[in-house]
């Protein structure tokens, strides 16, 4: 069963650039919470380091794949301009596309596959690239968020989120991080290099975005050896 481990990385918008009614939408309810000014200000600026974690105001910089099976990858990211080449590093293919034209990529891909593997898909990663998809008048090819406790096979997608898995649906207290349970397993963390997902947005703006795809690409090699400790341990047969 041909299997597809997938991780997106997102950015918010500018706060500043939002229109007044959009700020106040956001802003609403940290003006009612904050006691004073500085709580106020300490709260906009956790909200404006989170836009980048909702589709309504945070879009897609660069999309992941990788083929658990033929250990082949590839991570489409933004922007798509004249300066950004195509590359190749460590087996994994980088292409620059835009936003609308990298899911429409990952769509196409995604037909070929029936298994998918996620960490933390089913509450970030799938519902980020449907809506996304959504508002670019782009459909998506299989149902992602279908049958989430792999009780029976849906109709055109398996997608075994690992941090369900590993969790056991919420039963362990703390669920843990990618990098905590990498770490408990011996296997090199995506942030072993120095980046982690909290500074995509300041390498966005800082016009590095081979480093962002990187990062990507460590993301999928990382979740691909979780998974297969995941099947060879906590997986048993069916009967």
């Amino acid at each position: 069963m041909p299997t597809l481990i997938f991780d997106i990385e997102t950015v918010g918008e500018d706060f500043s650039a939002l229109d007044e009614t959009t700020k106040e939408s956001l802003t609403r309810w940290i003006r009612r919470e904050s006691n004073d000014d500085e709580a106020y200000q300490v709260a906009l600026r956790d909200l404006e380091d989170g836009l980048g974690f909702s589709p309504l105001t945070g879009q897609i910089v660069a999309i992941g794949v990788l083929d658990a099976e033929r250990k082949k990858s590839a991570v489409y990211y933004q922007p798509a301009n004249a300066s950004d080449t195509d590359f190749e590093e460590d087996d994994c293919k980088f292409e620059a596309l835009s936003e609308k034209a990298m899911l429409a990529k990952f769509w196409d891909i995604a037909t070929k596959y029936d298994t998918f593997v996620t960490f933390n898909g089913r509450q970030f990663d799938v519902p980020f690239l449907m809506v996304r998809s959504a508002i670019h008048g782009v459909k998506p090819s299989k149902n992602l968020l279908a049958n989430r406790y792999l009780s029976y096979q849906p109709w055109n997608a398996k997608h075994v989120d690992l941090l369900d898995q590993l969790s056991f649906y919420g039963a362990m207290r703390r669920k843990g991080s990618l990098h905590l349970w990498t770490r408990a397993f011996g296997i090199e963390s995506p942030k072993a290099q120095g980046v982690t997902g909290d500074d995509v947005r300041g390498l966005f703006k800082e016009g590095r975005y081979k480093e962002i795809a990187r990062y990507n690409a460590r993301d999928l090699v990382a979740t691909l050896a979780l998974y297969d400790r995941y099947q060879t341990y906590l997986v048993f047969p069916e009967k």
